[in-house]
């Protein structure tokens, strides 16, 4: 099939056009993901970067030449002086034409993919970019599709040495960079962290985009297949060390927070689950235990999820009922999800808070014999989740893969964003720009 990925502009530097491309760039994330680019290039322009001698190449890209420019101008409208300009590229790209997809990689260091659900759309995206030598990241919170890429993917993408990063977003930067602050800022070892998700909205209520609805539809619905997955990629086993963490209930009540919780259903488990276990066979250090919850209020709450959850997963185990959820995500979620996704006032009404709750041991200690004697409590705290927090942790992971290039592994390949940027910077560039990771409470003994 003829290529269909033409520029609108751009001067090869290095073989390349482009630093970053987002692809996706009119749809419901990419918008707000090409306005945080755009920040990005005016702070690398007025000197605060180290990209092109203070210069960061980027395009957009998708199907329709008019939604691109559309994007582009309400980007202008919104941004003021940091609005994109007339050097911004205009990619014509189709994710069913494997040529175009091929041409825009072969013009870009790195692409950034908001073209979802990824379990549909993802994969031709990761095989053009790791056959045309640009790196690729994602904000996927859909555990098959992320580990189908190792499997597939992991060693092509070394050959060609380049990375494929995926949950660069809400899920799942915060919970998979927070426990590494948090093992950071222990005086001892870290062997156990539980994380508490609080999402906080204004007077307007919350709203999420239904593409994340469909996500967490079809992988519910794919649950047994992701079994067989892990078993054929064989991996290996992560040792417990330390006392081992008690398993929760799927809801309960803590005290701390005076409200109920429930196990955290998104993919920040497994994906923190692949960083320990790269960092304990690749750099041998010692694995953290996790958990992941979410705080979901009183009584009332949870009275109102557990009927909603109930049906959720009933219908999702039918065809019938997944065309029904996905085709009325506004019912069958209480109103949270929505085709036209969240307005501005709610937007700016949103913030989210993880906290983490993590235990140790010591300098000196038996980490194998003896109860934890240390803990310590941190903080990730930012704006909105899915529309704000998400496009800056991705667009500052894309960063962090372009200028902090001699901290990432030293092999290319398809990592966990913990795993990718554990030695790196992106903690230091995420407080910078709103998403702030602090020590709650010091070490106690």
């Amino acid at each position: 099939m003829a290529a269909r990925c033409t520029a609108r502009s751009g001067t090869m530097t290095g073989g390349r056009a482009y630093d970053i491309v987002v692809f996706g760039a009119s749809g419901f994330t990419g918008q707000f993901v090409v306005e945080e680019v755009a920040r990005a290039a005016a702070a690398a322009a007025a000197g605060e970067g180290q990209l092109c001698s203070g210069r960061l190449r980027w395009a957009v890209a998708g199907r329709s030449s008019e939604k691109l420019q559309a994007v582009l101008e309400r980007a202008a409208e919104r941004l003021g002086k940091a609005a994109p300009g007339e050097e911004v590229g205009i990619l014509f790209c189709d994710v069913s034409d494997a040529g175009s997809l091929a041409a825009m990689a072969k013009q870009t260091r790195v692409v950034l993919n908001c073209v979802g659900p990824y379990r549909f759309f993802g994969e031709p995206v990761v095989e053009a970019c790791v056959e045309n030598g640009a790196s690729c990241i994602d904000i996927s919170g859909e555990p098959q599709f992320l580990e189908g890429m190792y499997l597939k993917y992991n060693e092509r993408a070394a050959e060609k040495g380049v990375y494929v990063i995926g949950s660069c977003g809400f899920d799942s930067i915060p919970a998979d960079m927070g426990v590494l602050y948090t093992r950071d800022k222990l005086k001892g070892t870290l062997t156990a962290v539980e994380s508490f998700l609080t999402v906080k909205s204004g007077p307007e209520g919350l709203g999420v985009h239904d593409g994340t609805w469909k996500s967490a539809v079809y992988g519910l619905a794919d649950e047994a297949n992701l079994k067989k997955l892990r078993k054929q990629i064989g991996y290996a086993p992560v040792p417990v060390v330390g006392a081992k963490l008690k398993k929760r209930g799927f809801m309960f009540y803590s005290p701390e927070f005076k409200e109920y919780c429930i196990t955290f259903m998104g993919s920040d488990g497994s994906v923190v689950k692949r960083t320990q276990r790269y960092l304990h066979t690749e750099l041998q250090q010692t694995p953290v235990q996790y958990g992941a919850y979410m705080t979901v209020g009183g009584l009332g709450s949870v009275i109102k999820l557990m009927f909603l959850g109930m049906l959720f997963l009933l219908l999702v185990k039918f065809n019938f009922g997944r065309k029904l959820l996905t085709k009325y995500p506004e019912f069958f979620s209480g109103g949270c999800f929505s085709k036209k996704g969240p307005t501005q006032k709610q937007m700016d009404g949103t913030s989210f808070t993880m906290t983490f709750f993590g235990e140790g041991y010591s300098e000196g200690q038996d980490l194998q014999n003896g109860k934890p004697n240390v803990k310590i409590c941190t903080e990730v705290k930012g704006p909105e989740p899915g529309y704000i927090a998400t496009p800056i942790a991705m667009v500052q992971a894309a960063l962090s893969l372009l200028e902090d290039a001699a901290s990432l592994p030293k092999r290319g390949g398809v990592y966990s964003p913990g795993a990718a940027f554990s030695k790196t910077k992106l903690i230091d560039r995420l407080n910078k720009h709103g998403v702030e990771f602090s020590v709650i409470s010091k070490p106690e003994v």
